[in-house]
């Protein structure tokens, strides 16, 4: 049974990469344009004032970037950074546990980024498009694992 759940670990990681980012896209497109019920019940974030539109901007863009497997890391780490900082900025002066301070978004968003620049992107991501276009000499994780067995 764990043989198949390893088999299948890259597509679920690509599965919760793709969800988590379009989750975090919507939070995104909600604040700077109004859709999907706006920014805190309606509306936009007015145009550059800090932090909320700056976060507005990381969460589209960023929560795209992720969805799709495009510089997966590097944008995962950014949000995660980003939500962090809406954390322990917004959520934690009020209370220090997330329940109690409406911070539970925040803190999963951070941790599930947080995970996504440790493992990567997972299966079916335009990361691994392009890598294996442009003749990457970086192998796979069980390609290097299976060489170095050999080896031993």
């Amino acid at each position: 049974m764990f043989i198949r759940l390893n088999r299948a670990q890259p597509y679920a990681i690509g599965l919760f990469r793709f969800v988590i980012g379009f989750l975090f896209a919507c939070h995104g497109a909600a604040s700077l344009f109004g859709v999907l019920g706006g920014s805190m019940g309606g509306g936009t974030v007015p145009t550059g004032t800090w932090p909320g539109w700056y976060a507005a901007v990381i969460q589209l863009v960023g929560g795209t970037l992720v969805a799709l497997g495009l510089g997966t890391r590097v944008a995962a780490l950014v949000s995660s950074g980003s939500m962090a900082y809406a954390y322990f900025k917004v959520h934690q002066p009020e209370s220090l546990f997330p329940l109690q301070n409406g911070g539970e978004a925040s803190a999963v968003f951070c941790w599930a980024f947080l995970l996504l620049v440790f493992t990567g992107s997972g299966a079916v991501a335009l990361d691994r498009l392009f890598s294996s276009r442009g003749g990457s000499e970086r192998e796979s994780e069980p390609a290097r694992e299976k060489a170095q067995a050999v080896s031993v």
